[in-house]
């Protein structure tokens, strides 16, 4: 009997842990000391990889100067391969680092590493073409919708509230809560080593205005084709929308043509999306041996606080804002209308796909809650498409978490808000299917310099975690419809 392939992911972590966890308490280490004939007056530098750790330490007159981790994947046949940039950060480092041999662990990690992240690579390939063409394909199929004017626009304006809402519970979840900052320390190239997070330290940080311009400079691509070759996936998923718009104005037979374009296209990426994600469990398997190879057990902590961060996020907003939004915006009771949803919305847990969902939710939203035929077909396949708050609040959640893990700190104010555009923008193009947030969070990871493998930790989870996302998702477009329809004059329901 097949596996469900949630059952094959969490096997394929259970068997990548205790592989890791083996190599890990086994395999040897060592601390290489070099302590004279080093340049820039550099008395003694130490290099100590103790426990799957490879950090650098350089000593000037027996005081401490510089200390940065460096990432242990990178070792290759007994030598680390980044040494030139190693060499960008500090030439001593890079000449002393040359020289060391590193552990069993450090050495067969980065092999492991390197065979998961093939997985990692398929999702990376379709990414682009995937929220291009699945963008593309939602926003040209509302076709005639957009003529019905007011209904149109105030969906639309509750669908982006309430994202935007969902987004802001998953930063306040993730920086109070803090979940990667729980277990053992920084995985990976630590804070010191580049990307992101050493902008608190390079002196003040850019104002909010200041972010919030640079964000809309990227929203308005110069090259679209550089930014595809880049990629800038803020100017892609922009220039997509700006495309589709101005398709939709023109109608006709453009309109049409480039439609049929646009969804023949999403097919054939949502087919080859689905056959990469029948390999998560050998990706899983991989990377979450390399993970648990070069950081032991400590990381599964951490791992636990994440799954609290993010039911805390989504129940907030399950249970407190959008209810919130029915009583005093749609003049229902949220407790009888989420009975009356309860069919689609434990469909949409079991299943974990919105779209899946859809024929039930519309069902129920008719003749189980009363809302009216018009309101329910034209809002609810809409929000299958573009209103994905519980995807996007776990995007940002996970991402920050693996912000927190990689660096051993937050993130800073300018790199959470472009984690929360990318999430935004992200969640519109987001496939309704098992798991095709993996994708996604590929386009958010980039978009602030985290490395995609970090992915690996929060795979074994994912599919508990994508069960309750969507169920929420399918709860605020069930929501919208009941605010669409009181906030909707009476001629435009006959």
């Amino acid at each position: 009997m097949r596996l469900a392939l949630h059952w094959q992911i969490f096997w394929g972590m259970l068997a990548g842990a205790i592989l890791g966890v083996t190599l890990n308490l086994t395999a040897s280490s060592r601390s290489v000391r070099i302590v004279d004939g080093l340049p820039g007056g550099l008395s003694v530098a130490e290099i100590d990889d103790t426990s799957g750790r490879a950090e650098i330490r350089l000593f000037r007159d027996g005081v401490l100067e510089e200390s940065f981790v460096v990432d242990p994947a990178d070792v290759k046949d007994g030598a680390f391969r980044s040494v030139d940039e190693l060499r960008r950060q500090s030439p001593v480092a890079a000449e002393i680092y040359s020289q060391h041999g590193g552990s069993v662990a450090l050495w067969t990690g980065a092999w492991l590493k390197r065979v998961g992240s093939l997985f990692l690579r398929m999702l990376q390939m379709v990414a682009v073409p995937l929220i291009i063409t699945s963008l593309g394909a939602g926003i040209l199929g509302l076709g005639d919708r957009a003529g019905v004017g007011g209904m149109f626009t105030r969906t639309l304006a509750y669908y982006a509230i309430t994202s935007f809402l969902a987004i802001l519970t998953g930063l306040l979840a993730v920086n109070v809560i803090r979940p990667g900052l729980r277990g053992a320390g920084a995985i990976g190239m630590g804070a010191a080593a580049g990307g992101v997070a050493v902008a608190p330290l390079q002196g003040q940080s850019p104002g909010l205005g200041t972010i919030l311009f640079e964000q809309l400079e990227a929203l308005i691509p110069s090259n679209p084709v550089a930014a595809l070759a880049e990629p800038n996936f803020l100017s892609i998923i922009a220039f997509t929308i700006a495309i589709a718009i101005f398709a939709l104005r023109i109608g006709g037979d453009t309109a049409r043509r480039l439609q049929i374009a646009a969804q023949t296209g999403c097919d054939v990426m949502m087919a080859m999306t689905t056959a990469i994600i029948k390999l998560a469990p050998l990706g899983v398997f991989f990377l979450m041996a390399y993970v648990t190879a070069t950081q032991g057990v400590n990381v599964f902590k951490s791992l636990a606080w994440y799954v609290v961060a993010v039911a805390v996020a989504l129940a907030f907003h399950a249970c407190v804002t959008l209810p919130l939004i029915l009583r005093f915006v749609a003049k229902v009771n949220p407790r009888e209308f989420a009975r009356a949803m309860s069919p689609a919305l434990l469909m949409a847990f079991s299943s974990a796909s919105s779209n899946g969902t859809l024929p039930l939710t519309m069902s129920n939203v008719e003749k189980r809650a009363g809302i009216s035929k018009r309101t329910g077909s034209f809002v609810l396949p809409l929000g299958a498409t573009v209103n994905m708050d519980g995807t996007a609040l776990y995007e940002v959640v996970a991402v920050l978490f693996i912000a927190q893990l990689h660096n051993g700190a937050n993130l800073p104010l300018s790199a959470q808000v472009i984690v929360a555009i990318t999430a935004l923008l992200a969640s519109v193009g987001a496939a309704g299917i098992p798991h095709a947030g993996l994708v996604m969070m590929v386009i958010i990871l980039q978009a602030v310099g985290l490395p995609i493998e970090m992915q690996a930790i929060i795979l074994a989870v994912d599919r508990v975690l994508d069960m309750a996302r969507t169920a929420v998702n399918v709860w605020s477009d069930s929501c919208g419809c009941a605010v669409v329809e009181r906030l909707s004059p009476p001629a435009e329901l006959d």
